[in-house]
């Protein structure tokens, strides 16, 4: 139990946090909880920017993210090097990271208030592509009201972790923190291309696609349904396969079913799981992003792709409001930081890059994982396939450019997995990183300037 309601919890639980996000020293990281929590959760500020979820010491927090918040960076205090915080950073960064801030993180909303749910998926398979997309819109017709997770990237956990480091800068009065870079090489940021494999047209239209990607120099990972959409045959795969690009598994049937109830999952799960040691798969993707994030140890992949950062535009919101990846027990979340090309193109009617190429840029900003969704379902014609083909170019500057890293998806888990296990040594040679790995690990630092966070590689 992380946080003991009206009791101050063990201080190191929060410090380790903060450690594993940015891989420093543990001497740096100094934080405990100034004093018993309320009772209540609610949101509150850690500054400006940086919008919380969780119980408060000395001060209660609002239900809604909506109101005139409390900031509460004024009431830390700090003492011999230590500082005292009114709120458990972990169990913010669980709220979170695992969409426990909202009733929308489980998988009991309505498509519409007068139709349930369980009727509309019932008729749904009746219903004309154009009668389903007018009534997925009018559901999602209240987004641009949703103020958490913050429209178009949340970098809310991202944030919380900037400003503990700042904290501990100003408390120890220290000039910088070391720690191990976020991606190997030295690359600002990250991006990977996925794409999920939702019908016969889609799985027919790979091909295509492999061949745009490769003239781009990019590849990508494929996310395949198992059963009931098409026929997954072994030429299909090795199709893939021996070109050099991915496979995971997407869903089981895709009909929306898999987080219904903990019994049905499990006995779904096994043969989930078994598909993915059939495809040689490593990576898990839930059909429409439907997920329940306290479940996902009876998935036996290595890394999951099912969760937004922000989920307006989802059939199940919420959002885990971070742009870096993170453990989920032993399976390593790559969450959906950018709009799907589906929603993109049916939702908001927009048919550019225009919206992909700001979210890229406030990921950058943060040095996160650009991760997209494209659909061969739904790129097929030429107005969508030419802002597929611009989206690629842009990328590719951006690699060119700025240096940008554009591995497959099971590339980035063996990184994030690496780096979880490399130590940063200090001693009187300097400073060095030792573990698998490490070769590729850059030594970067943290420093304050203007009154901000600030960072540098060694």
């Amino acid at each position: 139990n992380l946080t003991l309601r009206n009791s101050t919890p063990i201080s190191s639980t929060m410090n380790e946090y903060v450690t594993q996000y940015y891989r420093c020293p543990e001497r740096y990281i100094k934080f405990t909880i100034a004093g018993p929590l309320s009772k209540e959760e609610g949101f509150f500020q850690f500054g400006d920017e940086d919008l919380c979820y969780g119980q408060l010491a000395g001060d209660t927090p609002s239900p809604t993210p909506n109101g005139n918040l409390c900031d509460v960076i004024s009431h830390t205090s700090n003492n011999n090097g230590i500082t005292y915080l009114p709120f458990n950073g972990r169990q913010v960064v669980d709220n979170l990271r695992l969409e426990l801030y909202s009733k929308n993180s489980r998988h009991d909303e309505s498509l519409l208030t007068s139709i349930p749910n369980e009727i509309y998926y019932l008729i749904r398979p009746l219903l004309p592509g154009g009668v389903r997309r007018r009534l997925q819109k009018a559901r999602l017709s209240n987004w641009k009201t949703l103020k958490f997770p913050r429209w178009p990237v949340d970098r809310s956990v991202d944030l919380l972790f900037e400003q503990l480091l700042l904290v501990s800068l100003r408390s120890q009065r220290l000039e910088r923190i070391p720690f191990i870079w976020f991606w190997p090489d030295g690359a600002p940021s990250c991006a990977i291309m996925t794409h999920d494999v939702d019908t016969q047209v889609g799985r027919d239209f790979c091909a295509a696609v492999m061949d745009l990607e490769d003239a781009y120099g990019i590849k990508s990972c494929f996310y395949v349904v198992p059963e009931r959409r098409y026929a997954v045959t072994k030429e299909y795969l090795d199709s893939l396969r021996n070109r050099g690009f991915e496979i995971s598994v997407h869903d089981l049937n895709h009909e929306r079913n898999l987080f219904r109830n903990r019994k049905e999952f499990l006995t779904l799960a096994e043969k989930i799981n078994a598909y993915g040691k059939e495809f040689g798969a490593f990576g898990f993707r839930a059909g429409a992003l439907y997920r329940n994030q306290q479940w996902f140890d009876a998935l036996k992949f290595s890394y999951d792709m099912s969760v937004p950062n922000v989920g307006h535009l989802e059939a199940q919101r919420g959002g885990c409001c971070t742009i870096m990846p993170y453990f989920i027990g032993d399976i390593l979340e790559l969450p959906v930081t950018t709009t799907q090309d589906y929603a993109l193109f049916n939702y908001l009617n927009e048919y550019s890059t225009d919206l992909w190429k700001h979210q890229t840029e406030l990921i950058m900003e943060k040095h996160g994982l650009i991760n997209f969704i494209i659909h061969p379902d739904y790129i097929g014609k030429p107005r969508e396939w030419d802002v597929f083909k611009d989206l690629l170019a842009h990328l590719v500057q951006l690699r060119e450019e700025k240096g940008l890293w554009i591995p497959m998806a099971g590339e980035v888990d063996r990184w994030w997995r690496q780096r979880a296990e490399m130590t940063l040594v200090e001693d009187e040679c300097g400073v060095r990183i030792e573990g698998e790995g490490s070769k590729r690990a850059r030594v970067a630092y943290a420093s304050e300037k203007d009154g901000r966070l600030v960072f540098t590689l060694g």
